[in-house]
Parts: structure tokens; C-alpha cells; sequence
């Protein structure tokens, strides 16, 4: 079984990388947010591998993070979430990547709004989610702070708040992300008359 891998990167897509080990290439399947982290290519990178034996004598597909804990977050999203497979656990560590400790807060919490508002999820699958690893999350170690509002936190005003997030939206962002920086900002400076310019400017920051 592989549990690691050290090399150069050869390839990188979307969803995918190419790593040659020992002039073997091995096509690994990470989260976007990990992909992104990796270095440039000809670089050397050290992930560490999951295995995925498909079913009815398929083939083994690797999966690859570049943490330990986000690999434990994989498998147990993999093993311990009802009609999840490798696949869909690594979508959901995508979107659990924007940031693990807030993540497992807001499982433990049984904080299924924070699930949907800050991290994407549907209401049916972070019910889910809460249900699976609402006991087994705590033994998970995940290293970091907490740095996303919370979805009952403050709410946003209308006026310059409205027109910060309609600029996050024009550049791209999701709502539920920009929403979560946008609240940030109104938890870290209560009260103070910011202008639009200045909220873009410190939500900008957060994300």
C-alpha cells in the first residue's frame, strides 16, 4: 500500500496532479486547494497517499493531501459519512479546506447553518455531516485557529455592507464566502462607519 510519495511535479489540472517518483509518474487526485499549494512544476513535493480500490475488480486510484490531517479528514469523511465515497469526501474536503478548524467547530457544534452559509454545504448533506462525525471529529487534531464568523454572528448592514459584497460578487467570489468575510469585518470593528472602499479592502484580507 502507499502511504507517501516524494517528487517532481509533472502535471497539474483542476483536480489532478502528476507526480514522478523514481522516473515512475503517479497520477494523484487532490482537493483544488491543495493542487493550488503545490509547488511549480520540475519542483519537488511530498504528499501523503490514500488508496481507492474501485469496486467490482477496478482499478486503484491515489489520493493525495499534503497533511497529515487534512488525509485523516479524507478517510473520515470517506469511512464514516453514509453513501460517501473517495470521490465525493474529497469534494467535501474542498470545501472543508477553507478552513479545517472552523470546520470541525462547526461539526461538533452541530452547527449545520455554518455548514451551508460558510462552507457551501446543502442543508441535507451538512445534516449529514453532523450526524456522521459529530462524535468521532473530536479526536481528530486539526492545527490552526478558528478565522471565519460564525453564521449566527453579526448581521450585515445595509448600505456600504451591500455594496462590499455586491464588488465581492462582480470579482468572483461565492456568496457564502464573501458573506463570511464581510462578517468578519462587521465582528472586528463594531460600530465603526466604514465606507464601502475600506470593507472591500479588509474583507479582501480574509479571503
Amino acid at each position: 500500500m502507499i502511504a507517501s510519495l516524494r517528487g517532481a511535479v509533472l502535471a497539474k489540472s483542476a483536480d489532478k496532479a502528476v507526480l514522478e517518483v523514481a522516473g515512475v509518474g503517479y497520477e494523484i487526485c487532490m482537493t483544488a486547494d491543495a493542487i493550488a499549494r503545490l509547488p511549480a512544476l520540475g519542483a519537488a513535493a511530498f504528499v501523503h497517499v490514500a488508496e481507492s480500490v474501485a469496486m467490482y475488480g477496478g482499478g486503484v486510484t491515489l489520493y493525495a493531501f499534503l497533511s497529515p490531517v487534512e488525509k485523516e479528514m479524507f478517510m473520515l469523511l470517506r469511512d464514516c459519512v453514509p453513501s460517501t465515497g473517495a470521490k465525493k469526501a474529497l469534494e467535501y474536503l474542498d470545501k472543508a479546506s477553507k478552513s479545517l478548524p472552523d470546520f470541525r467547530r462547526a461539526v461538533l457544534e452541530k452547527d449545520s447553518a455554518g455548514l451551508c452559509a460558510i462552507f457551501g454545504f446543502t442543508r441535507k448533506t451538512a445534516d449529514r455531516l453532523v450526524e456522521a462525525l459529530k462524535e468521532k471529529i473530536e479526536t481528530v487534531s486539526v492545527p490552526g485557529s478558528e478565522r471565519l464568523a460564525r453564521a449566527g454572528g453579526s448581521q450585515l448592514p445595509a448600505g456600504a455592507m451591500g455594496q462590499a459584497l455586491s464588488a465581492l460578487s462582480a470579482l468572483g467570489y461565492k456568496a457564502a464566502e464573501a458573506r463570511a468575510a464581510l462578517q468578519a469585518v462587521t465582528e472586528e470593528h463594531p460600530g465603526e462607519p466604514l465606507d464601502p472602499e475600506s470593507i472591500l479592502r479588509l474583507a479582501l484580507k480574509r479571503l
